[in-house]
């Protein structure tokens, strides 16, 4: 399976590209509306107000080596609005999404049409290519010469080792095999139907793991070396949140030089930043690495490994989950054995680099990948840092009874500061930047200081002096809200049930259950059902299928593609979930006209992460539940709103199941960060407007998208 509009690479190059740096001349600022027109009209589009303020807003932000905040609501058409300035500066421009639905958009659609379009302004067509994490990627050496053994006995055939080609493991590789002599790109996600885990994980390797080009004998082949370089000659640089966090905060540099960095899905940079700096010390990657250890390393480092694997393993077994502010005695002494044990581990492979084992080489990468990841993470954990947070946590995961140490940054704020907004212009982009009203939280979050802002609209004449890129420059910065082409008060109603009882910690709501009944009776189905834990999705489930002849669809019954598939194909199926519904599901039309959320979602009172950074922001001074939790919860409703309405001939109601966003004081900071629908608490109300919605309702047009 090939995928030939990932990249123009390397067809064109020879003509389009006169060198590595991807920089030509900008075009007029003149031209930009006539260049947006053309792009518009070929993806099909219609040109948007706010889709051109945002491509102007842009062009500045470039042009004044300045930062941008654009809140930009659905249906804007915000791809084009950034991509179409971006080419038209002339600098290389990388993009970094959130979502593989986003990227495919560009690489397949919105790149393509919009590169043929603006060729006659600017007489080249500009390149473009997908780059992603080594990992994604498939290894030509381990598909030709097998896998490194965790049993320690070189290499073994991944098909034997998996019970033969008739286990199912077995045949995943075997179709692996054949599909990389098929694949032009290597990459993961253009495998269809994709497998395991477990099976991409025999034939994929991480940056530690690889030999490195001029070692490997498929080093000319490989297709994440193939990756690069058509990144490094590329215009346009489409990847992932998690490259960025790389790129950003690791101090090894995994992206081309660009001037522009655009990070759509901006809402998601947060977490995403925060998951790529967590590290995790568990009892199977202590014994992986013992095991990978076994064949090259002295015996005496080994054994230290594996003394200290199993002292850890008995501590582990009866740990408490919860923070850990400071490592007990017996704790750290566990994890200092296991860092000092690996030092002695990578110490000894070292030593047996150059004693002519090179057909060995690929063991040796694996073991000491393992054991510098263990050295790395017990390294952290015995910092003690002021700035990183240490809990103990129990997962299905890691085996029965198990547990891990996890550690993760205290606010990556800092990291992003100092990484993200040096030597480029950044432009962050997403339908829900704006909280309670305004950009300060989210600005902060992603380390855009509240005195760097710069009035919303540029006044000619009264411009600072940014000071361009130096060395520890101020991040200045501009927030604007483009809107909606929607028309939200008149296309949905914003209903909070205020009659019912506040939420407690219990998941039962019997009067919650009782509105819930009514409110999908009265629109006919058409449901999709928001919950704050899989619990209440469960019990919800339970209690509306007892009830109502509705089909439910509940997550976790089977995959999301096909559940949401289900649910757009009928009006009268609700469909029930928990996070992975509240953002990124889009179902346009009528067989989704009422979003119910059951309660607000706050974090959870024991998460060790959260509630650390609450109780930091309360120590010096702010006010911890709204820097964190409400904000965390404001987030997530309003992307949960942005689920109702996808189109412009969308209506429905977003039901929300907790009268403390009316009757609380900061209930008007959750309403003020959702899309301006109507708003009532009057029951019959909302009912006799659902009825009135679903009789009227057209046939439903079985169209899904992700994204």
């Amino acid at each position: 399976m090939t995928n030939d509009s990932e990249s123009q690479l390397p067809a064109d190059a020879a003509e389009d590209a006169a060198d590595d740096s991807a920089a030509h001349d900008a075009v007029p600022r003149a031209q930009l509306p006539e260049l947006l027109h053309a792009a518009v009209a070929a993806v099909g589009g219609v040109e948007r107000p706010g889709q051109a303020r945002m491509a102007e807003a842009v062009a500045d932000a470039v042009d004044h080596g300045e930062h941008l905040l654009v809140q930009a609501g659905t249906g804007t058409g915000k791809s084009l609005a950034y991509l179409v300035p971006a080419l038209a500066h002339g600098d290389r421009v990388v993009v970094a999404t959130a979502t593989l639905a986003l990227q495919r958009q560009l690489v397949e659609r919105d790149l393509p049409r919009t590169v043929e379009a603006l060729h006659p302004v600017l007489r080249r067509r500009p390149l473009f290519a997908m780059l992603k994490g080594r990992s994604n990627y498939l290894c030509l050496h381990r598909a030709n010469e097998g896998t490194p053994s965790d049993e320690g006995e070189g290499l073994f055939d991944p098909v034997e080792a998996m019970g033969g080609p008739t286990g199912k493991l077995g045949q995943e590789v075997l179709r692996l095999r054949e599909w990389a002599d098929e694949t032009e790109t290597g990459d993961r996600d253009d495998m269809t139907p994709g497998v395991s885990d477990k099976a991409w994980a025999q034939l994929s390797v991480t940056s530690k793991e690889c030999l490195g080009a001029t070692r490997c004998a498929y080093g000319q082949e490989c297709f994440a070396e193939k990756a690069r370089e058509r990144a490094k000659l590329a215009d346009v640089v489409v990847t992932n949140h998690a490259m960025l966090a790389i790129d950003a905060i690791e101090g090894a540099p995994v992206l081309p030089e660009h001037g522009l960095l655009i990070v759509d899905e901006a809402h998601e940079l947060v977490n995403r930043v925060t998951g790529a700096a967590t590290a995790e010390l568990t009892v199977g990657a202590v014994n992986r690495a013992v095991k990978r250890a076994a064949r090259l390393a002295n015996e005496k480092a080994v054994d230290a490994l594996q003394a200290a694997a199993e002292n850890y393993h008995g501590l582990m077994e009866t740990a408490q989950p919860g923070r850990v502010e400071e490592l007990p005695e017996y704790l750290a002494y566990a994890v200092t054995a296991i860092r000092d044990a690996s030092r002695q581990v990578i110490t000894s492979l070292g030593e047996t680099r150059d004693k002519g084992l090179s057909d060995e080489d690929a063991v040796r990468k694996q073991a000491m990948a393992a054991a510098e990841t263990l050295h790395e993470t017990a390294d952290r954990l015995l910092a003690d840092s002021e700035y990183d947070v240490v809990w103990i946590e129990r997962s299905d995961r890691f085996g029965m009874g198990t547990a891990s140490l996890r550690v993760a940054p205290l606010s990556v704020s800092g990291l992003l500061r100092e990484g993200l907004y040096k030597e480029r212009s950044v432009v962050l982009t997403s339908a829900t930047l704006k909280l309670g009203g305004d950009f300060n939280g989210v600005a902060a979050s992603v380390g855009l200081p509240s005195d760097a802002r710069l009035p919303d609209v540029r006044t000619p004449g009264d411009e600072p002096d940014t000071g361009g890129f130096g060395d520890d420059p101020v991040p200045f910065w501009r927030g604007i809200d483009v809107g909606s082409p929607f028309k939200y008060p008149k296309q949905g109603i914003l209903y909070v049930a205020r009659h019912l009882a506040d939420p407690g910690r219990d998941p039962e709501r019997p009067d919650m259950l009782d509105e819930l009944a009514e409110l999908i009776g009265a629109a006919g189905g058409r449901t999709l059902g928001l919950f704050s834990s899989m619990r209440g999705a469960q019990a919800a489930a339970e209690a509306m299928r007892e009830r109502l002849d509705n089909r439910i669809l509940l997550q976790g019954e089977d995959t999301l593609g096909e559940l949401i598939r289900e649910f757009a194909s009928d009006a009268t199926t609700c469909l029930f979930g928990t996070l992975s519904l509240w953002q990124g599901v889009d179902v346009p039309g009528s067989a989704c006209q009422l979003v119910v959320m059951d309660r607000v979602p706050f974090p959870r009172p024991d998460d060790p992460l959260m509630s650390a950074r609450q109780k930091d922001v309360e120590q010096r001074g702010g006010n911890g539940f709204m820097a964190v939790a409400a904000t965390h919860a404001a987030l997530l409703m309003a992307q949960g709103a942005g689920r109702l309405v996808r189109a412009a001939d969308d209506r429905g109601v977003v039901a929300v199941l907790d009268p403390r966003v009316e009757t609380k004081r900061y209930g008007g900071f959750f309403r003020s960060s959702m899309p301006e629908f109507w708003y009532t608490t009057d029951r019959n109300q909302v009912r006799r407007s659902l009825a009135a919605i679903d009789a009227s309702a057209p046939p439903v047009r079985p169209v899904v998208r992700r994204g």
